[in-house]
């Protein structure tokens, strides 16, 4: 089974009612395996959208409680590779959730990204291999 790295935008989306991804990742969260992992950015990202858009933030703790959503990144242990990936994508520029994403794709040869971001079309793990993403364009 594939392991679901899960982004932001996903996120909000699953949790905003009103958001216009909602049921496109409604649909999409009833394919993905029993717990989704991610990393304390995208954690962040998620609580600061939800705050500043005026919703309640107890859906991702709710996640996290029921095991749906993990975060499993060891920044410390990880640090030089993100720094690595923010550097070589500094043109677009690479936010610091995303280059988390890619590195935990690096770790996991067969992971897949979940996501609204279309920035992982262009980004690349270990230089040079295609991310396996899940997004609402296939």
């Amino acid at each position: 089974m594939k392991t679901w790295l899960i982004d932001t935008g996903p996120l909000v989306a699953l949790l905003v009612r009103d958001d216009s991804q909602h049921q496109w990742a409604v649909e999409v969260s009833k394919q993905a395996p029993a717990t989704v992992l991610t990393c304390e950015p995208v954690i962040s990202e998620t609580l600061f959208l939800l705050k500043r858009g005026g919703h309640k933030t107890d859906g991702l703790f709710a996640f996290v409680e029921t095991g749906f959503l993990r975060s499993e990144f060891d920044f410390h242990a990880q640090y030089r590779h993100v720094r690595d990936l923010m550097r070589r994508y500094r043109d677009r520029p690479m936010a610091f959730a995303d280059a988390c994403l890619v590195r935990m794709a690096e770790l996991r040869p067969e992971a897949c990204i979940w996501t609204l971001d279309m920035d992982f079309r262009f980004y690349r793990k270990n230089r040079r291999q295609t991310l396996s993403l899940i997004g609402p364009d296939g």
